[in-house]
């Protein structure tokens, strides 16, 4: 990447200690000393796993720490003014005029109850951005800004009728209303399919070469961190670890934490595909799930047509690999594992688990038949009930399924956390008292407790640190190999899938338009669609180009208890 011109720091952070108080009061620092800085129109990425201090030192630089957050010294100076003494009430006066935020989550930023151009025009009728007509129009320009269609009928739209990806459009149209000077993007596409990802990324950066606006990143994705930042801060345990330019860090990381970070990133390992597993004699019984023709539909109130949600879809995965099913939202990925669990019966097709057919079987010969299938979640901290413990909640399948002696029940327990690689302390811990990595391997022991043959792994590891993530994916290896299980991976993370799976689906608008082993259709590509998921892969992108001339952004931001210290950008 090119330098960029020299100019004064839109932001300078400096020794910037915070702390947050237990109910006692008693302090407790997870900021130590922090240091850096963004010129105009430069991204600097925050990275790092969770508890890092990553988000709180974002939360701190526009002033939204937690109310028992205490920032306990250092500066934050916004265009040469340290604002970090300020009150909540001076903060609101440049919170969205100089700095903005763009949240992690679209679904619960947003009023459910307010319309789009209700909640876009609110921030310039907080900063009296103009009369009601000015607002109107100016929300207009916004909404077509960032690129959502008809945004007339947008701005009328209530946030649940419109995608994860308009969601976050809105988010950041709010975010760039009154141009600020610095954007915060905090984990803005963690939540998104991975071509909705880069086109929201591609919608910030192409916003940064306009407007010359600064971007604090902060993303625990150091593929995304590759492609779009000009320097990279990494954080470990509230301490800078090192920071630089990001190409040269990536090439030449001087500290142990950031080259384990990059030797767990699967978006940066390479291109590397998992290899081939044996080759078995090809018979049914080498088949441990086939899914023939499947077609799922679901009736749609007012019409006569119902819709198709999953359209002659077939696969079939053989015994000990592991089949992934990629796809955006709406791909028909999520309705085809409900039916190869037994959850849901297809409107037409066949799927054979194990030889058997789930959809003829009723009753407890069902029941019984879903011990030899198995689902792992993707969120372990909704998939765990709260109010039971580890044990209890490892041991409940068995209770359910099988009447066997309590000492036996223990053993047993006992043997599978082992394998799970978790120590017998955390048995009589809630699920609140682990960590997101020791939560799934809690979820994992419990649907290996029955001694199932296959395991559906209903994204997994999307919801893991990057670290916990590489942990979490060499467990599931162990135990294929130790266990000989076969897994059915469902991810749209296709880093992830490149290198765990053998073979893959890729399945768009409830069709199956590619198909075969993912070393074959990632570099030999059947369709267009396959071709723009891989493409969008964080780490592939092209290095951007910095060399632009920015326009006039004000050194200060004026103030009203400041006159002539703090001037709006332009």
């Amino acid at each position: 990447m090119s330098s960029l011109p020299a100019k004064s720091p839109v932001l300078e952070v400096e020794d910037l200690a915070i702390a947050y108080r237990d109910r006692q009061q008693q302090a407790q620092r997870v900021v130590h000393g922090v240091s850096f800085s963004i010129a105009p129109g430069e991204v600097v990425a925050l990275v790092g796993e969770s508890g890092s201090g990553k988000t709180t030192t974002a939360q701190a630089v526009i002033g939204l720490l937690a109310d028992n957050g205490v920032l306990e010294h250092g500066a934050i100076r916004l265009n040469g003014t340290d604002i970090a003494g300020w009150s909540p009430e001076r903060l609101d006066s440049i919170r969205g005029r100089v700095v903005s935020l763009i949240p992690q989550d679209p679904t619960s930023s947003l009023n459910p109850v307010r319309t789009v151009g209700e909640q876009v025009g609110e921030i310039l009728r907080i900063h009296r951005y103009g009369d009601r007509q000015a607002i109107q129009v100016r929300v207009l320009e916004l909404l077509e800004r960032v690129g959502l269609s008809q945004p007339a009928l947008r701005a009328r739209q209530y946030p649940h009728e419109l995608s994860g990806g308009m969601r976050q459009r809105v988010l950041i149209a709010i975010a760039i209303a009154l141009r600020p000077a610095l954007i915060i993007a905090d984990e803005p596409t963690s939540a998104l399919d991975v071509t909705v990802q880069r086109r929201i990324l591609d919608l910030i950066d192409g916003l940064r070469r306009e407007d010359g606006t600064a971007v604090l990143l902060v993303t625990h994705d150091l593929g995304v961190a590759a492609d779009r930042a000009d320097r990279l801060v990494v954080m470990q345990g509230g301490r800078i670890q090192e920071q630089g330019p990001t190409q040269g860090l990536l090439r030449r990381p001087g500290s142990a934490y950031t080259r384990q970070l990059l030797a767990d990133a699967p978006s940066l390992s390479g291109g590397l595909f998992r290899p081939a597993p044996m080759q078995q004699d090809g018979s049914a019984q080498d088949i441990a799930i086939a899914v023939e023709g499947l077609v799922h539909e679901f009736p749609v109130a007012g019409q006569r047509q119902p819709f198709r949600a999953v359209d002659g879809v077939s696969f079939q995965v053989r015994r000990g690999t592991t089949h992934a099913l990629v796809g955006e939202s709406g791909s028909g990925k999520t309705t085809t594992i409900r039916d190869v669990v037994g959850f849901a019966r297809p409107t037409a097709g066949r799927i054979l688990v194990e030889g058997v057919d789930l959809a003829t079987l009723r009753g407890e010969a069902l029941r019984q038949a879903r011990r030899r299938i198995q689902l792992v979640h993707q969120n372990p901290f909704s998939s765990l009930d709260p109010r039971q413990t580890v044990y209890q909640i490892i041991e409940e399948p068995l209770l359910n399924y099988e009447p066997i002696a309590r000492p036996e029940r223990e053993r047993r327990v006992h043997d599978i956390l082992a394998r799970v690689g978790l120590p017998p302390a955390v048995l009589q811990r809630p699920p609140r008292a682990l960590s997101g990595g020791q939560r799934q391997r809690v979820a994992i022991a419990r649907a290996l407790i029955l001694g199932p043959q296959v395991l559906v792994l209903d994204e997994a590891v999307s919801a893991l640190d990057v670290s916990v993530q590489a942990q979490i994916l060499a467990l599931l290896e162990q135990l294929q190999r130790d266990l000989a299980l076969t897994y059915l991976f469902i991810s749209h993370d296709l880093a992830v899938v490149r290198q765990i799976a053998d073979t893959v689906s890729v399945l768009h608008a409830g069709r199956q338009v590619d198909a075969g082993r993912v070393r074959d259709v990632f570099l030999s590509p059947g369709s267009d669609y396959t071709r723009e998921l891989i493409n969008a892969i964080p780490g592939n992108a092209a290095p951007r180009n910095n060399d632009h001339a920015f326009p006039n952004i004000p050194d200060q931001i004026s103030d009203p208890e400041t006159p002539g210290l703090l001037q709006q950008a332009a």
